[in-house]
């Protein structure tokens, strides 16, 4: 089985290449702002399956740069889902949580009705529309909070600031599952082989247990560092940010259990093993 990835130094296609032989392309090789090389990238390479794993990701950014975000996060991904149904290859395509509103305190399900605050969730959305209206078969996987021993993420940056700060404020009333790359990838192989052999696809969500807030989460990456930071909780109100954060980002991860045996993980044994490989 060949897998076409795109997004060759983000989170999760790092993962994907230390895991399995994949062709993962680069911005130089396929640019996302401009869709149709994605295609033709597609239509040269005629992988038995394709994993988009990049997307503009800048969510402060992309309230001044949406037509650059819906470029990467509509049209790229629209264009690929057309050349795969073009050529009969299944799509796995990441997507996120941020196509929600954030209300309430239920789990999303991922038939549960959209409505993205900003930017960035829009655009996602967009590119979800367009997978699904192209005909391929495909699976978009919606995700959270997403981090690893690779790229710019959370962990990282609290690393970073306990190097400096003893005290640190932290946001506590939005609530999610932080996810560890490396199980992302590992979900997308799975379903790369079963999305080879026929099966059915459609929306899924793939999020990390247990629930937590970043403070939570910013006080256990402190914990397993041995870093002495204390860390006060706020609301989302005490720290302002250009686009606005859905406070419920948990995810109902029962259906890709249900269809495809793939269970939600648990963060905190990933969480401790990228802190050591990110310290030593």
């Amino acid at each position: 089985m060949s897998i076409l990835v795109f997004g060759k130094t983000g989170q999760v296609a790092s993962e994907l290449q230390a895991r399995a032989e994949v062709i993962a392309l680069d911005r130089g090789q396929a640019d996302l702002s401009q869709p149709q090389i994605c295609a033709e990238a597609i239509r040269t390479a005629r992988p038995s399956v394709v994993i988009n794993a990049a997307a503009y990701t800048a969510v402060d950014r992309a309230e001044e740069e949406e037509a650059l975000a819906l470029a990467i996060n509509g049209e790229a991904p629209g264009a690929m889902a057309c050349a795969c149904a073009e050529l009969n290859i299944p799509l796995i395509h990441i997507s996120t949580d941020y196509v929600f509103d954030g209300s309430g305190t239920a789990p999303w399900s991922p038939d549960d009705p959209v409505a993205p605050l900003g930017a960035y969730g829009r655009t996602k959305l967009a590119g979800e529309a367009a997978i699904r209206a192209s005909g391929c078969a495909h699976v978009i996987l919606r995700s959270s909070w997403v981090f690893s021993a690779h790229g710019a993420n959370f962990v990282k940056t609290m690393l970073r600031l306990s190097e400096s700060r003893a005290d640190l404020n932290v946001v506590d009333d939005q609530i999610g599952g932080p996810t560890p790359a490396g199980d992302i990838a590992a979900a997308c192989l799975t379903l790369a082989e079963v999305m080879r052999q026929g099966a059915q696809g459609g929306t899924y969500h793939f999020g990390g247990t247990p629930y937590a807030s970043w403070a939570d989460f910013a006080r256990e990456i402190f914990s397993l560092a041995g870093r002495d930071v204390s860390v006060t909780g706020i609301p989302t109100s005490d720290y302002p940010t250009p686009a606005t954060r859905p406070l419920n980002s948990r995810l109902d991860c029962s259906g890709i259990t249900q269809d495809f045996g793939i269970a939600a993980p648990a963060w905190q044994p990933a969480l401790s093993h990228i802190i050591r490989e990110l310290i030593s």
